[in-house]
């Protein structure tokens, strides 16, 4: 007489199938989350004997949901203007540590900690390479990835300044044209110089850079820093000097900075001169310089190759660090643990994390979100294939219920 066994398992099966497809709808909105698929196989057969030509009469004894992998497939990017969005674009899956256990994940929605550390909503800390005096080297030790917003840019003394400006060269003889140029300490302080033009003969000037005294230390009247002198041809350009100035040193400043060394240069791309003599008023169209004060972090954006962009107050941009990612033999393997997070097992083999595109591993895009992969067409679909799975073995159990009465009352 047939089991009931038989039909029980097609129920404990379609049950499972239905708690996983159910699961995949209640995540249908959970960032980054990968849809699971209910995989049946039939169990074990029972040989009842063998056909005429010595073929086997086997009766099988049910099902089970033999594997539930995981789709990983790529799920919808959205953009979401919050830097510290992530969504990675490919294989891969962001690095996390949860209290010393080593975690994985695709969901990209971070935070930034109260001591600047890139957490996950459930607080794991995202892991990545750390910039040092900003530079990133993607071949030192994992570590937590930090955004302090007290980071400072440091700031960088001038080395070089340009002056575009023309000379009238219908200026009498003894005739002066100033102009002022900011420049920077090793300190970030500024300090105003003023660069003083005099029509010594025709094609002729002199020049000198002058400083104010209290920035060197001293009182009085501005302290010349370089002297020289501009001559020019019949075209009004500049033929001597036949090179950028160099070497213009100041010493002994006021702040307490080092000695600023810097270059004036008189030439621009393919040699052609800044400075002109033509019959036009004396003026000075640019005034440009390499030197910056020192900044603070105001905004920060996550860069495809994951490095992590530093906005500062001073215009400068420096890299604060990058965020790893690890790819897998085996995405399979990986051990679900709840949080938008995957645990590494044997089946999985280790890790191999690095760099955003490289070896394998896709990019990222910042301020963005990866979606849930799962389909909701598709899994209503599965969903009425379960439930008709259902009713069929229901069905089964409630035959055999009836067969049994049958057998019964025939003995009555």
């Amino acid at each position: 007489m047939p089991s009931f066994s038989t039909a029980l398992s097609g129920l404990d099966a379609e049950s499972q199938a239905l708690s996983v497809i159910s699961n995949n709808l209640a995540n249908l909105n959970t960032v980054g989350y990968k849809a699971a698929e209910p995989q049946f196989q039939d169990l074990f057969y029972q040989q009842i004997g063998t056909s005429g030509d010595g073929n086997p009469v086997q009766v099988g004894v049910g099902t089970t949901v033999g594997s539930i992998p995981a789709l990983f497939t790529q799920g919808g990017i959205e953009s979401t203007g919050v830097p510290t969005d992530v969504a990675i674009q490919g294989n891969g899956f962001f690095v996390v540590d949860n209290n010393g256990m080593r975690a994985y994940t695709r969901a990209g929605n971070f935070t930034v900690g109260a001591n600047g550390d890139l957490l996950t909503p459930d607080g794991s800390v995202v892991l990545g390479y750390p910039a040092i005096n900003g530079t990133i080297n993607a071949n030192q030790t994992l570590a937590p990835i930090a955004i302090p917003s007290g980071s400072v840019s440091p700031p960088k003394a001038t080395a070089n300044l340009q002056l575009g400006l023309n000379l009238n060269s219908n200026a009498a003889v003894g005739d002066t044209f100033d102009t002022p140029v900011t420049v920077y300490d090793s300190l970030g302080d500024t300090h105003v110089l003023t660069f003083t033009f005099t029509k010594t003969v025709a094609n002729s000037w002199s020049y000198e850079a002058d400083i104010p005294a209290a920035d060197v230390g001293q009182t009085g009247n501005p302290v010349s820093i370089a002297t020289g002198n501009l001559t020019f041809n019949g075209n009004g350009q500049l033929t001597s000097p036949t090179g950028n100035v160099t070497g213009i040193t100041i010493s002994g400043l006021a702040d307490g900075a080092s000695n600023l060394n810097f270059n004036w240069d008189l030439y621009g791309a393919n040699n052609s001169p800044i400075v002109t003599q033509v019959s036009s008023p004396s003026t000075t169209s640019l005034t440009q310089q390499d030197g910056y004060a020192s900044g603070t972090l105001v905004n920060f954006n996550i860069q495809s190759d994951g490095t992590i962009q530093g906005i500062f107050s001073n215009g400068q941009t420096l890299p604060l660090g990058q965020i790893a990612l690890a790819s897998f033999s085996n995405e399979q393997g990986l051990v679900r643990n709840g949080s938008n997070e995957f645990i590494a097992s044997l089946s999985s083999g280790q890790p191999n994390i690095g760099a955003p595109n490289t070896g394998g591993r896709g990019t990222l895009a910042g301020g963005s979100l990866e979606q849930s992969n799962v389909d909701i067409a598709t899994e209503f679909a599965q969903l009425i294939l379960a439930e008709r799975g259902y009713q069929a073995n229901s069905r089964v159990v409630t035959t055999l219920d009836q067969v049994t009465q049958d057998a019964i009352a025939m003995q009555q």
